[in-house]
């Protein structure tokens, strides 16, 4: 892990490679991320259920699904 990754028990997140184009927020079915400042942010992860929609939609491969 690096200073700009944010890593949870259910999500990575590489802030380096995130360009904040919003697609992984349009596909997320829980509304767990955010666009914020040009980056991606997890905003409630509890509801995330690991679908990994996100990690597939992903261009940048900026999000990572842990422990599918």
């Amino acid at each position: 892990m690096n200073n700009n990754e944010t890593v949870t028990e259910k999500l990575a997140v590489n802030e380096n490679w995130c360009k904040g184009c919003g697609i992984c927020v349009k596909f997320c079915p829980k509304n767990v991320l955010i666009v914020e400042n040009e980056k991606v942010k997890i905003v409630d992860i509890e509801k995330c259920i690991q679908c990994g929609l996100c990690e597939l939609r992903c261009p940048d491969y900026a999000i990572y699904v842990r422990g599918k």
